[in-house]
């Protein structure tokens, strides 16, 4: 048997303005240094979710301030192909969550583009919806396997999509690695659908 055929796989979805999704991107990087799994990373955008919603004023305007990260995922993608969202993601999760700069300041993007060795004239397509089809669609595939009343993150296990895990702070190493086995023992056992509490606490990013 090949060494990919051992290889569990994970689709992970994210906003890169999600402090959530971020701390289970870490998490997943984590797995990836402790357990066989390959990990394929896709853009969806918590603004697209919540379009047409009623919501609380303060949220409709960081609804309305997070197009861009997302937007500009997606261009790279597109235009320069699936290798650069990782790279990219980090580079922004790193200035958004970490550095707490501005989601839809022209200049952290083009520091993000930079970091991740890409042309910063990308910086454009933050603002513009030209490509917008191609952003639906990503978040639409993940969406769809999750349902509409949960956001980002979304991972499916070997094709069976969650919401979550929403964990913090990020497990590290073994800690990483059993999480991992839950999710795919869960993913694997037909008819499962939900565990969940009440958060009592914030992202911890430490």
């Amino acid at each position: 048997m090949s060494e990919d055929a051992t290889r569990d796989v994970a689709d992970f979805w994210f906003d890169p303005v999600c402090p959530w999704a971020w701390m289970t991107s870490r998490w997943m990087g984590e797995v990836e240094k402790v357990r066989p799994v390959s990990v394929r990373w896709h853009i969806m955008s918590l603004s697209v979710l919540n379009e047409g919603r009623e919501l609380p004023a303060d949220y409709r305007e960081s609804m309305d301030r997070s197009w861009g990260p997302a937007r500009l995922v997606n261009a790279a993608r597109e235009l320069h192909g699936q290798d650069v969202v990782k790279p990219l993601y980090d580079a922004l999760g790193t200035r958004i969550h970490l550095q707490e700069r501005e989601r839809d300041d022209p200049d952290m993007l083009r520091e993000a583009l930079a970091e991740a060795g890409l042309p910063e004239d990308l910086v454009r397509y933050a603002t513009s919806d030209e490509l917008d089809d191609s952003l639906r669609a990503s978040h639409r595939e993940g969406i769809t396997q999750v349902g509409e009343d949960v956001g980002t993150p979304i991972v499916a296990v070997n094709g069976v999509g969650f919401f979550g895990p929403v964990v913090t702070p990020a497990p590290k190493g073994e800690d990483a690695g059993r999480l991992w086995d839950g999710c795919v023992l869960v993913a694997g056992t037909p008819g499962f659908f939900e565990l969940k509490r009440t958060r009592t606490q914030g992202p911890d990013f430490s």
